[in-house]
This record gives structure tokens, C-alpha cells and sequence, in this order.
């Protein structure tokens, strides 16, 4: 199989996160929750892996970090936390259900929500220049996704940082589609809520993830239980993390997380970048050439991680993806990729698009052999009745 899917999860883990695995399959206990060696080297394990997220952050004390299943647990958290019946929140048109719905719970308590919108309806970039203009006296805080799952294209964190700063709203950064993918340093740009899931840019596995939250900030627990500490309290510990890890946390999860760490250092986060923009760049060049295909997302390429959108004149979107799976054994994904404003933004609404998400693992003989697929499909003797 040629897999373009790697936005939904990776498929392809890095050999390191495969060995540690099976190397510790028969020795990971529950962490904090016994003195036997087993569960000891499983707690140290997990305290190293959290460090190792905070640097990758520039998280300056690790336990600001608290480990959850992934990025959409991460994010209602932080908004059934911060967020309250008379607050008013800044979100955009690019953003994830797991973004909206919580929202939109909120809004039904009372919140008001506005939305920062697009520039174009074919780029997909954001108009920052709307922002100014949604602020009320109201407005707690700003809720962005770090980079879109529909376009691939990277919010700006300088100017979003800025604004938030002169209005001094809270910064909460949907980093699913940009963690271990693009440098993200929560100092440099004031961000107060981190939310990343660890089965995508971070190779780990499904059910892994995780949230920053600064210092001052007091979050409230989705869940209560046990928590390894002040076993007699009738209520559960408020600080972090355990105020967000109640009960048996997911140690080979984790462990997946803590390799996959040591391969993004090994082999250098701008190393990744680079390679995995060289072949975005390599795959949208050649895939102008098919005169039926629209393609979206930002035209500079550097705005951008390594998803390629499009949709055709002459075959449904789910009908391309189809064909490809079917005939040609090619891994995409098509519809509304759960961001329903987007569409609406972009006009896709009807059709969707096939998204083509790359990783660091993919290779450019596999790009070759989609760009022939999608020639035979496309091309003028291809009977588009016959799907």
C-alpha cells in the first residue's frame, strides 16, 4: 500500500519506537502505584518522557504537561476550563470538530463565539486583519489550530501571539497537525494552552497526546480517581498533572511517545521539515500538470506542512479516493475531514476533497506512482461511469 494518509495517523513508525516496544513489552507496570522495580522504572520512564515533550515545547517546568488520549481530549479541557458562560472567544473557519463542538457546548451555556476568516476562497489563508475587529469587552480568548487539517496551511503564531498579547486574551493552539512537524515554543510565543495528539508528526501511538498549560492557569479534571497520591482525600489532587491523569494512564502509549522523541532528535525537527516540504513541493509540481485538478491551500509552500487538498472536474471527490484505494492501493482521505467551516469557506462543501498527507517516510517513488494513477484516472480515455 502507498500510504497518503498521514494526517488522519501515521502508519509508518520510526524502527525505534517498533524495538523499544518489544523490548519493554513485559516490562511496563503501573507508574506511582507500587515500589517494585517494574513500576519504578515505568514512572521514571514516563517523568523522562515528559521531559522530553517539554524541551521539544520549551516547556519550562515539566509537570505544566499532563499526558491525555489525544489532541480532542486536549481541547476540552482547556475550553470547558477557561472558557465561561460570558465569555466571548476568537476562533477561526479553519478549525476541527474537536475545536468547534467543544464551542459550541459552550455556546449553548451562553459564550459568544466570532470567527476569523479567509482571505480567498481556493488559498484557505487566514485574514488576519479581521482580528482587531472581533474583540468585545468580553473576549477571554483566542482558540486557533496551529496548522489546518483540510489546506495543510500553517497559522501564523507571531501575529496571533501579538494580538493576543495587546488584548491579553488567552492563546489555546490546536497543535495536532504541527507537533514534530514545525518548531513550537510556547515562550516565544505567550501560548497559555498547548493541545497536540501523539499518533501523527510525533510517531507515536493512537491514544497518546497531550496538554501544556501555563502556570497560573487551573484546570479542571474531566475525570476523578485514582491518582498515586492523597489516597484518603475525598477529592481529587488540583495540581498538575494528576489533576488530568486520574487512573491507569497509557504507559505503552507513553513509551511509544518517549522513542519516537529520541528519532525527531536524532534526526533534527528542521531535518523533517525540510524533507517532508521537499516532497510537497516535488508531488504539487507535478500533480499541476492534470488540467482537471484544483488544487487548494497556500501558494507558498513554506506556509504550509505536507498536505496536498484537491478535487477534480471530471469524478467525485469520494469517487477519486475510491479508485485510488481500490484499484491503485492508495491511502487518501476524502469529505469534510471534520472541518465543516472550511468547506463552507472554500466552497467544497458538496464534493469535499481528497487530502494527500505526507510524512518523513514517505518516498518519492511512491508520489511517482500516484501521479500515474491520477494521470489514468483523469485522463481523457478514462471512463468516469464506469467507478
Amino acid at each position: 500500500m502507498i500510504y497518503l494518509d498521514n494526517a488522519a495517523t501515521t502508519l509508518v513508525k520510526p524502527d525505534l519506537v517498533k524495538e523499544r516496544l518489544i523490548e519493554k513489552f513485559d516490562k511496563i507496570g503501573n507508574p506511582s502505584r507500587g515500589s517494585n522495580e517494574i513500576s519504578l522504572d515505568t514512572g521514571r520512564m514516563v517523568l523522562a518522557t515528559r521531559i522530553k515533550l517539554a524541551r521539544l515545547f520549551n516547556i519550562k517546568d515539566p509537570r505544566r504537561l499532563a499526558f491525555c488520549s489525544n489532541a480532542t481530549e486536549a481541547l476540552n479541557i482547556a475550553i470547558s476550563s477557561f472558557i465561561g458562560r460570558d465569555d466571548h472567544v476568537i476562533t477561526s473557519l479553519i478549525e476541527h470538530n474537536s475545536v468547534l463542538r467543544p464551542l459550541y457546548l459552550k455556546e449553548k451555556e451562553g459564550a459568544e463565539l466570532s470567527f476569523v476568516g479567509l482571505k480567498d476562497e481556493k488559498e484557505g489563508v487566514l485574514n488576519y486583519e479581521m482580528m482587531e475587529g472581533l474583540v468585545r469587552e468580553n473576549t477571554k480568548a483566542l482558540v486557533i489550530s496551529h496548522a489546518s487539517n483540510v489546506t495543510g496551511n500553517i497559522t501564523d503564531l507571531s501575529k496571533v501571539s501579538d494580538f493576543c498579547k495587546k488584548h491579553e486574551l488567552l492563546l489555546i493552539v490546536d497543535a495536532a497537525q504541527s507537533a514534530g512537524l514545525i518548531d513550537i515554543d510556547v515562550e516565544k510565543y505567550g501560548i497559555d494552552v498547548l493541545c497536540f495528539t501523539g499518533h501523527k508528526g510525533l510517531y507515536g501511538l493512537t491514544g497518546t497526546g497531550g496538554i501544556y498549560i501555563r502556570d497560573g492557569l487551573n484546570p479542571h479534571a474531566l475525570k476523578v480517581g485514582g491518582s498515586g497520591i492523597n489516597s484518603f482525600d475525598k477529592d481529587h489532587p488540583l495540581t498538575m498533572p494528576e489533576v488530568l491523569e486520574a487512573g491507569t494512564i497509557n504507559a505503552y502509549g507513553i513509551l511509544s511517545l518517549n522513542a519516537s522523541l529520541d528519532f525527531i532528535n536524532q534526526i533534527g525537527l528542521a531535518n523533517i521539515r525540510k524533507k517532508e516540504k521537499d516532497l510537497l513541493i516535488y508531488f504539487e509540481d507535478r500533480i499541476k500538470q492534470i488540467p482537471t485538478l484544483t488544487i487548494y491551500g497556500a501558494k507558498d509552500l513554506d506556509e504550509r506542512v505536507g498536505i496536498l487538498a484537491i478535487n477534480s472536474t471530471k469524478i467525485p471527490s469520494k469517487d477519486l479516493a475510491q479508485i485510488l484505494a481500490e484499484k491503485y492501493d492508495i491511502a487518501t482521505r476524502a469529505g469534510a475531514h471534520c472541518a465543516p467551516l472550511c468547506h463552507k469557506a472554500l466552497r467544497t462543501e458538496e464534493d469535499g476533497l481528497v487530502r494527500f498527507s505526507l510524512s518523513y517516510f514517505t518516498k518519492k517513488e511512491e508520489i511517482d506512482k500516484t501521479i500515474r494513477a491520477l494521470k489514468e484516472i483523469l485522463g481523457d480515455d478514462y471512463d468516469s461511469n464506469n467507478i
